[in-house]
C-alpha cells in the first residue's frame, strides 16, 4: 500500500489535470454561449412569414421588416432600432430586448471574470460566474416576447388569428430557437461551474485536513524525543 502522502500527491495531481481539462472546456463553451446570445440579440429572425401569410416579412426584438404585397413578393421596409424605443412595434418586444441585452452584459462579465482565476481563489471565480449563468435573463426574454405577437404590425402580416402565444399563419425562426437552446446551455455551464467549484473547495479542506494530521504527528514526534528519551545514548526511534 502506498504512502498517505504519496497517494495524496497522485491524487492530487489526477485531479488537477481533469480540473483543468473540464474547466477549458467549461470556458469554451460559455464563450461560445456569449456568442450565441449576441446573435440572437441583433438578428431579426425571431418569427417570421410562411406561404399563407398575407404579407411577407420577419421580426426580431428590435428590428423588423415587412412587405407591402403578398407574401411572394420580397420587397420589405425594415424598421425598428434599439436605440429608438418608439419604433419597437411592442411594449413586450421592448420588455424582451432589454432581458436579451441584459443577458448578453451577464456573460460579457462572466467572460471577463475569468482574469480572476490569475488573482482569487478558483472556487470563489467558479461559483461567481455560475451565479451570473443562472441569472442570466435570456429566459424572461424568451418568455415575454411571444405576449408581443397581437400588435397590428404582425396581425397585418400573419392574419387575424394572430395574438398573444398564437402566431396565427406565421412561424417562429431559427433565432428564437437558438435562445431557447441558449437558455440549456446556461444551465448546463451553471451547474458545471457550481460543480467545479465545490470540487475546488471540497479539495482545499482535505488537504488541510491532511496537513493538519502531518504536523500534529510531527509534534507528537517531538514532544515524544524532548522527553521520553532526553539523555539516551542510542538514537531513539524518532
Amino acid at each position: 500500500m502506498l504512502p498517505s502522502q504519496e497517494a495524496s500527491k497522485i491524487y492530487h495531481d489526477n485531479y488537477m489535470r481533469n480540473s483543468r481539462a473540464i474547466g477549458v472546456l467549461w470556458a469554451i463553451f460559455t464563450i461560445c454561449f456569449a456568442i450565441v446570445n449576441v446573435v440572437v440579440f441583433i438578428q431579426p429572425y425571431w418569427i417570421g412569414d410562411s406561404v399563407n401569410t398575407p404579407q411577407a416579412g420577419y421580426f426580431g426584438l428590435f428590428h423588423y421588416c415587412v412587405g407591402t404585397g403578398p407574401s411572394p413578393s420580397r420587397e420589405l421596409t425594415c424598421v425598428g432600432s434599439f436605440s429608438d424605443f418608439s419604433s419597437i412595434p411592442s411594449g413586450a418586444f421592448k420588455a424582451a430586448s432589454v432581458f436579451v441585452l441584459l443577458s448578453m452584459v451577464l456573460i460579457l462579465s462572466c467572460i471577463a471574470c475569468m482574469a480572476l482565476f490569475f488573482f482569487c481563489n478558483t472556487s470563489t471565480v467558479y461559483k461567481t460566474c455560475a451565479w451570473m449563468q443562472l441569472l442570466l435573463c435570456l429566459v424572461l426574454g424568451c418568455m415575454i416576447f411571444p405576449d408581443g405577437w397581437d400588435a397590428e404590425v404582425i396581425r397585418d402580416m400573419c392574419g387575424e388569428q394572430t395574438g398573444k402565444y398564437s402566431l396565427g399563419d406565421c412561424s417562429v425562426r431559427w433565432a428564437y430557437m437558438l435562445a431557447i437552446m441558449g437558455i440549456l446551455d446556461a444551465l448546463i455551464l451553471s451547474f458545471l461551474a457550481f460543480v467545479l467549484g465545490n470540487r475546488q473547495t471540497d479539495f482545499y479542506l482535505d488537504d488541510l485536513q491532511t496537513d493538519n494530521k502531518g504536523n500534529k504527528k510531527k509534534y507528537s514526534q517531538f514532544i515524544y524525543c524532548s522527553f521520553c528519551c532526553p539523555v539516551s545514548k542510542q538514537k531513539p526511534p524518532c
